[in-house]
């Protein structure tokens, strides 16, 4: 990624002023100007997506759905197995971000995946049709997330599974086993995020935790290009329904 993109990109992380009446519009606004850069950007800062793929089971002729998926980069983490699907739908509300995916999937020759600009709130699909439903830093971006987990929880088969990986802050007095953050955390993350529109919450992993059987569920840290000295809280969370 060149000087003059990064430079770009970070303009409209920091800077460039999101416009729009509805959360699509929003989106569109934010991402139309950094589409095209979008995935070389944020490998640096969207950590624990290729260790969550590296967990997720593959069901061979199944129906996956990546939730929220941008630019369709999952679809090369999961490397050849993402040809043993039977169906792979790439979701987002960002038309920009679309456009990238379609390119990819027919530059990558993946004939079993297509797009869908939709609603994570409300998705076309039947009940009970899915084998997988994944969101890589997308439930911090869905105004109603907790409707958007109720949807993944509805299309996923018996024993299908979910998987998220995504920024957050602990509760103030979280579970036994989870890590507590500081309060320089618990405040900092929300205030710094929330320009982009992106909301770590505490209340995330709760709810995956109380609507899903927890396969796995890791915390960790991660590097930002703009803040190199302190590091933003993720979680993993595979979880079966």
């Amino acid at each position: 990624m060149g000087a003059l993109s990064q430079l770009k990109t970070l303009y409209h992380l920091t800077l460039s002023p999101i416009r729009g009446e509805t959360h699509q519009e929003r989106l569109d606004s934010f991402y139309g100007g950094q589409a095209d850069e979008y995935d070389a950007f944020r490998k640096k800062m969207l950590h624990g997506r290729e260790a969550l793929f590296e967990r997720l089971p593959v069901t061979p002729g199944g129906s996956w759905i990546d939730i929220g998926a941008g630019t369709a980069r999952n679809g090369e983490l999961l490397g050849d197995r993402i040809h043993e699907y039977g169906a792979v739908t790439f979701l987002d509300l960002s038309k920009s971000l679309l456009e990238v995916a379609d390119r990819r999937i027919k530059d990558s020759g993946w004939s079993n995946a297509t797009t869908l600009c939709a609603d994570a709130t409300a998705i076309p699909l039947p009940d009970a049709s899915l084998d997988l439903v994944t969101f890589t830093y997308s439930l911090t971006m869905i105004p109603d997330w907790f409707a958007a987990i109720e949807e993944a929880q509805r299309l996923l088969k018996p024993g299908g599974v979910i998987g998220v990986v995504d920024f957050y802050v602990s509760r103030k007095y979280p579970a036994d086993g989870r890590r507590k953050h500081s309060y320089f955390n618990r405040n900092f993350w929300p205030y710094w995020f929330n320009h982009d529109n992106v909301h770590p919450s505490p209340d995330h992993l709760p709810m995956l935790e109380r609507r899903f059987t927890a396969e796995l569920v890791e915390e960790s840290q991660g590097k930002l290009p703009l803040l190199p000295i302190i590091r933003a809280p993720y979680y993993r969370f595979i979880g079966k329904k």
